[in-house]
C-alpha cells in the first residue's frame, strides 16, 4: 500500500466512522476505497469490519446519554444483534468467492433504495396509525425482533446501511425520538461488528495495515458524529450515501 493509498484508507474510515454515528452506511465509503487498493473483495470485507469497531464503540459512547432508559430493549435487540451478526460472519467465510461478488451490488443496491425510501415510509405508517386510532408495541414485537435478526445477519455479512435498515425499522415501529433510536442503532452495530470482528480474528483472512488505518479513522470519526449529528441536515448525508453507494456499485460490477 503506498503512502496516498494509506492516506485514503484513513480518509476512509473517517468519514465512515462519522456517517455511521450519525446514520450508518459508511461501508459504502470504506468498501470502495479498500477495493481501489487493491484488495480482493471478501479480504476487503473483513478487514473493513474489524477496523469499523473502534468507530462502532466510539459513536455509541457519544451517544450515551440517549441510551438512558432503554436497558431493557437494548438487551432484548443486543440478542438479536449477537446471533445475527455470528451468522452473517460465519455465511460471508463459509460462502465461495464468487458468490459474494454476486450478491454485494444487489444488497448495496438494495440498501440505497431504503436511504430513499425511508422517510416517506415511516410518515406513511405514522398516518395510517393515526387514522386507526392505533399505536405502536413498547419493544416493536415479535416482527421488529425478527426484522433485526436478519439486518443483523445482513450486517454480519456485509454491513453496507446496515444502519439505515436499523433506523428504518425501529422509527417504523417504535414511538421513540430519532436521536434515541440513533443511539440504540449506534450500540446494536457496535455488537454485530464486535461479534463478527472475533471470528474473523480466527477463521478469515484480513489485511492488518488496512484494518489499523480504518480503526484510526473510524474512532476519531465515531466522536465527531457523535458532536455534529445532531446538526446535519438528513437530506445532505442521505445524498452523500446514494453516490458513494452507486460509485461502489459501478466499482463492483465491473
Amino acid at each position: 500500500m503506498t503512502t496516498w493509498e494509506a492516506l485514503a484508507v484513513l480518509a476512509a474510515g473517517l468519514g465512515a466512522g462519522t456517517i455511521n454515528t450519525v446514520v450508518g452506511s459508511g461501508t459504502l465509503i470504506t468498501f470502495p476505497v479498500l477495493l481501489a487498493v487493491g484488495l480482493p473483495p471478501v479480504t476487503a470485507n473483513v478487514s473493513n469490519s474489524l477496523g469499523l469497531v473502534p468507530g462502532s464503540l466510539s459513536g455509541a459512547i457519544g451517544y450515551r446519554r440517549e441510551l438512558t432508559g432503554q436497558r431493557p430493549r437494548l438487551l432484548l435487540f443486543g440478542t438479536a444483534a449477537l446471533l445475527g451478526g455470528a451468522t452473517g460472519a460465519a455465511l460471508l467465510v463459509a460462502l465461495p468467492s464468487d458468490a459474494f461478488d454476486a450478491i454485494v451490488p444487489v444488497l448495496v443496491g438494495v440498501a440505497l433504495v431504503l436511504v430513499v425510501i425511508q422517510p416517506r415510509l415511516a410518515r406513511a405508517l405514522r398516518a395510517r396509525r393515526s387514522r386507526n386510532g392505533t399505536a405502536p408495541r413498547r419493544h416493536g414485537g415479535p416482527v421488529l425482533f425478527t426484522g433485526l435478526l436478519l439486518a443483523s445477519a445482513y450486517g454480519g455479512y456485509f454491513g453496507a446501511a446496515q444502519g439505515v435498515l436499523y433506523l428504518s425499522m425501529t422509527g417504523l415501529a417504535l414511538d421513540e425520538s430519532l436521536q434515541r433510536l440513533n443511539a440504540l442503532k449506534n450500540v446494536l452495530t457496535l455488537l454485530v461488528n464486535a461479534v463478527a470482528a472475533v471470528l474473523f480474528l480466527f477463521i478469515a483472512r484480513f489485511d492488518w495495515t488496512a484494518v489499523a488505518l480504518l480503526a484510526t479513522g473510524a474512532a476519531l470519526g465515531g466522536r465527531i458524529g457523535a458532536t455534529i449529528g445532531r446538526r446535519l441536515p438528513p437530506a445532505v448525508l442521505r445524498a452523500v450515501i446514494v453516490l458513494v453507494g452507486v460509485a461502489a456499485i459501478v466499482q463492483l460490477v465491473r
